[in-house]
């Protein structure tokens, strides 16, 4: 298959009837098949396998392709033109759109970009993750570990579903465009494909204590009120609006609250946020010499005072 950019194929059978399809962009394929190169190489290095109904680029396999296509036909994307992030679980692609009616204008709160979350359909990624669906009511029929197509789609049906009861309690994140199999489609946390939100494991910002605070307070409403634990909460899916304001992503592991494992999942989560602000906010320290030291000292909450 040949993928030029908005190129149109015609499918005609015997009969004379024809009929029309999109396929994705030579410029968005090139970022695709880059970006699961490097996602691929880094697999190898650990010393994994590919699942053999996977293309060697792990993630676009003929299904995963169709998926796409049917999208960008319907018009939910008009091309994608960026990568966003790799990782073992899934990649992150910028994608655009053309829609000018009301279809996304609650949802594309921050511009007009998107975010496709591919997720990967090799079951050596999610063999571990089961720990994060047993339990849980939403997912009582079970966790399919024989058939990884059913796996991967569960989990991005998960990471939908949590994506969704945080907007319902305005919690920062992504707002849910649409979700097909392996392929999740949100709002994009940014300006264009090249300025995303920071994460704050890369901003260096004076105002600290007020993204502590944020951060702790996104715990609390999480558990309190959305009734989830996030599960992997860290200074890596957390981010950071130019605006001061911070966005949680990747909850496909987050769990109910009532979870056998939340209270432990939330108790990890908890000291790897304590950890990261603690050393944030030292550097903080030895880089401003001229504060007061007493605007500097570490004004934390212990930990048994969050997990309690």
């Amino acid at each position: 298959m040949v993928y030029d950019d908005n190129e149109q194929q015609q499918h005609c059978k015997n009969d004379g009837s024809c009929s029309s399809s999109y396929v994705v962009g030579h410029h968005a394929m090139n970022s695709i098949l880059y970006a699961n190169k490097k996602a691929d190489e880094y697999r190898r290095h650990l010393g994994l396998t590919q699942d053999t109904r996977a293309t060697v680029d792990n993630v676009l396999d003929p299904r995963t392709i169709n998926i796409l296509n049917k999208m960008r036909n319907r018009g939910v994307f008009t091309d994608v033109s960026g990568t966003i992030s790799t990782g073992k679980e899934a990649n992150v692609y910028y994608a655009t759109t053309t829609t000018t009616d009301d279809t996304y204008s609650d949802e594309l709160t921050n511009g007009g970009g998107l975010a496709l979350k591919v997720y990967k359909t090799s079951i050596l990624v999610f063999k571990d993750r089961s720990k994060y669906v047993e339990g849980e009511y939403r997912f009582r029929k079970g966790y399919c570990k024989s058939n990884p197509r059913k796996m991967v789609t569960m989990w991005a049906e998960k990471e939908m579903r949590n994506l969704k009861r945080l907007n319902m309690y305005n919690i920062p994140s992504p707002n849910v465009i649409e979700c097909r199999n392996n392929v999740l489609v949100m709002e994009y946390l940014g300006s264009d494909a090249t300025h995303s939100y920071p994460r704050l494991k890369d901003i260096s910002n004076s105002m600290v204590m007020d993204i502590y605070i944020q951060v702790i307070t996104i715990m609390r409403v999480m558990f309190n009120k959305c009734h989830l634990v996030h599960g992997d909460l860290s200074e890596f899916n957390l981010l950071l609006s130019p605006q001061g304001v911070v966005y949680v992503i990747d909850v496909s592991q987050s769990v109910e609250h009532d979870h056998y494992q939340a209270l432990d999942f939330l108790k990890r989560d908890i000291v790897n946020i304590t950890r990261f602000f603690r050393k944030t906010m030292i550097n903080e320290h030895h880089h401003d010499h001229h504060d007061d030291q007493h605007q500097h000292q570490l004004h934390l909450l212990h930990v048994n005072t969050l997990f309690d």
